[in-house]
């Protein structure tokens, strides 16, 4: 044979003449029909090597189309909510950095969720966020319509281009319905994530998942082997799917082709959580997209229900902890519910001390992460100089924005998450003076907190008021702050700046959890209750400390977990204030154990071999 200077694409080395194959009007070469048969099999996976553009972005060389209600992409675009959009984000960041081909679907958010302001007494107030989108997005001049109640409703496209270490682009389509030949009412379709009612919630997931995969065939993604669902949102993409398809055997509907095509990710352990629809609502906004018994068949025979449309009609499930996929399938028995445990990226959500004391120690952790290993190596006192200069930014800022004052050498203990009932931020504050004893005997604690309460939230509202009322009332040797306006710059600062993570949720309700994880990034371990991702990241007094046990994490007794908590505190304080190297060694192995397995890295390879590219899969292009 004769051997060609052209490197075989999947493997690198020399090609060879007869051993050639043509894909997309280009011929390539490879060194064995091993290399060839898997070119042939998953071309676009292997044509990384190509120039990367935006002409190579839109023309349909993506096989992975990535559908979520919302991104959160940069805190400057303000179309995410919390942990669902981060971690949205940070998906499609590793997809950049591992040059997986994917292609993100979801919708513009014109107002954002909303601004947070919180006045003395700790009352929520909810403003618009203020964006303009021309000044991320590039419009692509795309339009396509859907049918909603009876109207035909145009949507536009947005471009927003995320790249990755490598170069590699993945980009980011968002949905807007604010055109001037839509009704009025259809032009805010696309203004507020999660607002307004049952039927402004539904037109918005007929845009998101109709809409979506409409869009993609315009904008000329015509290759999608897998369409994926990050949450039940965007699950009426699997009916444009079936309709696409067209009427097959023997006249029926080709589900089996459907599911080879569609992933889910259920992320929610609470029945509340799940989004569900009247079929009456349905009728009126959706209508009959396919006959109503088959509807009813594959989403329920009372409401149409997102999530159980989602699970029948994916051919791969998964959960995102070990223990929410028990709560998954306890939910809804008789699915096959996979185990795939959510991350962060690494690089992103590490702060800049963190960044340059990686980058002198572990050059490759960037865009392997798993190398954060050898933080066994680092100097431990260089790592607590890197927390220190995080932690005196953390104070200047809290310093800075509130009436309080914040010291940098006392131990700081960071709560920050929605606040809704069942997260229980205030489960800390159980005993105020329990804990003042202890901070009186021990050390001194600060504590910070931040979070938004969803706008129907009261609960959730009360919560805060709570927290701001204890806070004027606790002995001094406790400072409580709560930072209003909790955001991914927030967020990244409070998870760098403390001492201490703490998360209280009710178990079973912690799906996963990711905040946790991007204190582990940064060197700060967890005191939390076992429940969703910790049960795995827990090493006790070595990654950090836990409150109960797994197998009784069903408890919903807030006083027994408070006096353990207070137990666990008392421990934690001692090692803080009277063994410094101690500590040091337990952030050390937050960073080699938890940061370098908790990643969007690692969990995005789980699906590359799990649910994209898996080998006993029959791949059908709809």
């Amino acid at each position: 044979m004769k051997e060609m200077k052209v490197k075989d694409p999947v493997c690198g080395m020399n090609g060879w003449e007869e051993l050639s194959y043509e894909y997309a009007g280009h011929l390539f070469y490879f060194c064995s029909t091993f290399c060839r048969d898997k070119f042939i099999d998953f071309p676009d996976l292997y044509l990384n090597h190509l120039p990367i553009t935006k002409k190579l972005c839109l023309n349909g060389e993506r096989n992975i189309a990535y559908f979520s209600m919302e991104i959160g992409i940069e805190p400057s675009i303000p179309t995410y909510s919390g942990g669902l959009g981060v971690l949205a984000g940070d998906t499609i960041r590793s997809c950049a950095d591992l040059k997986v081909p994917m292609v993100a679907v979801t919708l513009l958010h014109h107002k954002g969720y909303f601004v947070q302001k919180l006045d003395a007494k700790g009352n929520q107030q909810e403003l618009p966020s203020d964006w303009i989108p021309s000044d991320w997005l590039e419009p692509l001049g795309l339009v396509v319509s859907v049918e909603i109640e009876q109207r035909t409703v145009w949507i536009q496209a947005w471009l927003y281009e995320v790249t990755g270490q490598t170069g590699y682009v993945v980009p980011v389509i968002f949905l807007d319905a604010d055109l001037p030949e839509n009704d009025q009412i259809d032009r805010t379709l696309t203004d507020y994530l999660y607002g307004g009612d049952e039927r402004y919630r539904l037109a918005q997931e007929i845009l998101l998942g109709i809409g979506g995969v409409r869009m993609l065939g315009k904008a000329g993604y015509n290759n999608i082997r897998k369409y994926h669902m990050n949450e039940g949102h965007s699950s009426l993409l699997t009916l444009e799917l079936l309709n696409r398809n067209g009427m097959k055997r023997n006249g029926e509907l080709d589900y089996d082709a459907v599911r080879e095509a569609c992933v889910f990710t259920t992320h929610t352990p609470v029945a509340v959580g799940h989004d569900k629809f009247s079929y009456e609502l349905v009728g009126q906004v959706l209508g009959e997209i396919i006959p109503l018994g088959s509807l009813k068949m594959l989403a329920g025979d009372k409401h149409l229900n997102m999530t159980q449309l989602a699970l029948n009609l994916s051919g791969h499930v998964n959960g995102v902890a070990k223990k929410h996929v028990e709560t998954s399938q306890a939910m809804f028995p008789g699915y096959s519910i996979d185990s795939i445990t959510n991350g962060i990226h690494a690089l992103t959500w590490s702060c800049e001390s963190f960044i340059r004391l990686y980058d002198r120690y572990i050059p490759a952790w960037r865009n392997d992460p798993q190398s954060l290993r050898s933080a066994l190596s680092i100097l431990a006192e260089e790592i607590w100089e890197a927390h220190m200069e995080a932690k005196k930014i953390l104070i200047e800022y809290v310093n800075r924005t509130t009436s309080h004052v914040f010291e940098p050498g006392v131990f700081t203990i960071g709560f920050a998450r929605r606040s809704t009932a069942y997260k229980r931020p205030d489960l800390i504050l159980t005993d105020t003076e329990r804990l003042a004893q202890i901070a009186k005997s021990i050390g001194s604690i600060q504590l910070v907190f931040a979070g938004k309460a969803h706008p129907k939230d009261e609960p959730g509202k009360d919560l805060i008021r709570r927290i701001f009322n204890l806070s004027n009332k606790i002995d001094q040797s406790v400072r409580i702050t709560y930072l209003e306006n909790y955001d991914m710059t927030l967020g990244g600062l409070i998870t760098s700046g403390v001492d201490l993570w703490l998360n209280t949720p009710l178990a079973p309700n912690e799906a996963s959890g990711t905040s946790g994880m991007k204190a582990a990034v940064n060197g700060v371990p967890s005191l939390s209750v076992l429940d969703g991702w910790w049960i795995e990241g827990c090493i006790e007094g070595l990654t950090g400390w836990s409150i109960g046990s797994a197998s009784s994490a069903q408890s919903d007794e807030q006083s027994d977990e408070a006096q353990e908590l207070y137990k666990k505190l008392e421990q934690i304080l001692q090692i803080f204030y009277s063994c410094r190297k101690k500590w040091i060694r337990v952030m050390q192995h937050c960073i080699a154990i938890n940061g370098s397995f908790f990643n969007t890295h690692r969990m995005i390879q789980q699906y590359v071999l799990n649910s994209y590219f898996c080998r006993n899969q029959k791949l059908t292009t709809l």
